[in-house]
C-alpha cells in the first residue's frame, strides 16, 4: 500500500541507512555478521513502510526487532550484550501485545487487510468491546516499540551502549518506522471514525503523549553521558508524533509526518556526531565537551547546528514539524498540548544549550582545573593522582570515557575520523536547515494522503 506516507517512509529508511552505512565503513563494525544483520533491518523496515496487511505488520515488526537485538549486541562489551537482552526482553512483550491486539481484530472481523479491517469494523460496531481490545493491545504494544514512557525502559541503554553507527541506525529508523505503523494502524485500520466514537481513546493517546514529551525532556535534563540525553530526547520527541496523531487533525498529521521526517535525520546524526567526537577525543560525558570546538571544529559545528535544529530554532525542519503540530493543537483546542509542547521545547533547549555552552564557550584548562578542584574538595584526591577516574587526553579530563564500556572499540585518535565520517555529519546538519525551507511544498504533496487517513 503505496502512497504519500509511505513513501515517505521508504525514502527515509533508504537514505538513512545509506548515509549510517557510509559511516560504518570507516568507524565499524565492518563484520559479515554486522552486514547480515543491517540488511535485515533495512528488509523488515521497508516491509513494514509498504504492507497494508495487519499480520505481515506483525511479521515485518519482529524481523526488524530481531535485527536490530542483534546490532545493538555487535559491540564486544558486556554492556551492550545486557543492553540488547533488556530490548528483547522488552520488545518481545511489546511484539506480543500486538499479536494479541490483532487476533481480537480477527476474531471480530474475520480479516486483517486494513482497508477492510476498517470496513468490518464499522459494521461491527466502533464500540464493540472486541474492536476495543484490539485497539487497546494494538497501541500499546506499539508504544513499547516506540518508546513511549513508561514503556520506553529498554530504550536509553540499548541507544547507549551500541556501537555508535548503530545507535545512529536503530534511533533514526526503529521508533521511527514503529511510529509510522501506529498512525498507520490506528487511522487505516481503525479510522479516525473510531476515535470519535470512543473520545476517552483519544484523551488516553494524548495524555500519555504528553506525559512522555514531559517525562522524556526532564529525563534528558538530568543525564551526563551524551547518548543516554540523546535516547531520552527520543523519548520527549516521538510523544509529540503521538500527540498530533491523538488530534485527528490535518495540520497537526502533517506536523507529525515532518517531525518524524526531521528526528530520524537530525537524531541519527546527532549519534553520529557523537560518534566523531568520541572517536577523535574519546569525549562521551557532558562536561568532557568542554572547549570541543577548538579540539574539534567541524565536528562541534556540525553538532551545534543539529542541536539548534532539534530544539526547534527556525528554520530548521525541526522548527516547522514543531510549529503545525502545535498549530493543530490550536485548531483544535487544545491548549494543554499547546503548554507541553512549548515546556518541551524549552527544557530541549536547556539540555542541548548547556552542550552548545560548554562546546564554543569553555576553556578545557578550567575545565580540567574545575574538576580536580572539586575531586580534592570530596577527599578523592588519591582517586585523581592515581588516574583510576580522571585521564587526560589533550588537556581535557576523560574521566568514564573508556572505549570498552562506553561503546568505543579502539584509543581515540584524531586520524581515526575520515572524511566520510565527516562528511555524513555535514551534509546531514546541511539537510537539517535547507528541508525547513521546503518543508511546505512537502505538505502540498502529503495534503491528499493525509486527507484520506482523516476521512474513510
Amino acid at each position: 500500500m503505496i502512497d504519500g506516507l509511505s513513501g515517505t517512509m521508504i525514502v527515509l529508511v533508504a537514505v538513512s541507512a545509506l548515509g549510517v552505512l557510509s559511516y560504518a565503513r570507516a568507524a565499524g563494525p565492518r563484520s559479515n555478521p554486522f552486514y547480515a544483520a543491517y540488511l535485515l533491518l533495512v528488509a523488515g523496515l521497508t516491509g513494514m513502510s509498504v504492507t497494508g496487511d495487519l499480520f505481515n505488520l506483525y511479521v515485518f515488526l519482529e524481523i526488524t526487532g530481531l535485527a536490530a537485538y542483534v546490532l545493538v549486541a555487535s559491540d564486544d562489551s558486556g554492556r551492550s550484550a545486557i543492553a540488547a537482552l533488556r530490548y528483547l526482553l522488552i520488545g518481545t512483550v511489546g511484539a506480543s501485545l500486538f499479536l494479541l491486539g490483532i487476533g481480537y481484530a480477527y476474531i471480530a472481523t474475520g480479516t486483517l487487510n486494513m482497508g477492510d479491517l476498517a470496513t468490518q469494523i464499522a459494521e461491527v460496531g466502533y464500540t464493540a468491546t472486541l474492536v476495543q481490545a484490539a485497539f487497546a493491545f494494538v497501541v500499546v504494544g506499539l508504544f513499547i516499540k516506540v518508546a513511549i514512557f513508561p514503556l520506553h525502559t529498554w530504550q536509553p541503554e540499548a541507544y547507549a551502549s551500541a556501537p555508535d553507527s548503530v545507535s545512529a541506525l536503530i534511533s533514526a529508523l526503529v521508533s521511527t518506522v514503529s511510529a509510522y505503523a501506529l498512525v498507520r494502524v490506528v487511522y487505516t485500520a481503525f479510522t479516525a471514525d473510531f476515535l470519535e466514537a470512543n473520545p476517552l481513546a483519544a484523551d488516553l493517546l494524548g495524555a500519555a503523549a504528553a506525559v512522555s514529551i514531559v517525562a522524556g525532556s526532564l529525563l534528558a535534563v538530568a543525564q551526563s553521558e551524551v547518548k543516554r540525553m540523546l535516547a531520552y530526547s527520543s523519548v520527549a520527541q516521538f510523544g509529540l508524533v503521538v500527540a498530533a496523531a491523538s488530534l485527528v487533525n490535518e495540520t497537526a498529521m502533517i506536523g507529525a509526518v515532518v517531525h518524524l521526517v526531521g528526528h530520524a535525520l537530525m537524531k541519527g546524526s546527532l549519534f553520529l556526531a557523537a560518534g566523531v567526537v568520541a572517536t577523535a577525543t574519546g569525549a562521551r560525558t557532558v562536561s568532557e565537551y568542554d572547549g570541543l570546538v577548538d579540539r574539534l571544529p567541524v565536528g562541534a559545528g556540525a553538532f551545534g547546528v543539529l542541536a539548534l535544529a532539534m530544539v526547534g530554532v527556525p528554520p530548521t525542519l525541526g522548527f516547522v514539524g514543531k510549529w503545525y503540530i502545535a498549530l493543530g493543537a490550536v485548531e483544535s483546542g487544545s491548549w494543554v498540548l499547546v503548554v507541553v509542547i512549548v515546556a518541551s521545547t524549552l527544557l530541549t533547549l536547556a539540555y542541548f544549550a548547556r552542550l552548545v555552552e560548554r562546546m564554543f564557550f569553555r576553556d578545557p584548562a578550567t575545565a580540567l582545573a574545575d574538576e580536580v578542584g572539586v575531586a580534592a574538595s570530596e577527599d578523592e584526591a588519591e582517586v585523581v593522582a592515581d588516574g583510576s577516574d580522571l585521564g587526560a587526553t589533550d588537556g581535557v579530563v576523560t574521566s568514564g570515557s573508556d572505549p570498552a564500556t562506553d561503546g568505543g572499540d579502539d584509543a581515540p585518535s584524531t586520524d581515526r575520523v575520515t572524511f566520510g565520517m565527516y562528511a555524513v555529519v555535514v551534509v546531514t546538519a546541511v539537510l537539517a536547515v535547507a528541508l525547513g525551507l521546503a518543508v511546505f511544498e512537502y505538505a502540498e504533496f502529503l495534503e491528499p494522503t493525509i486527507t484520506r487517513l482523516l476521512t474513510p
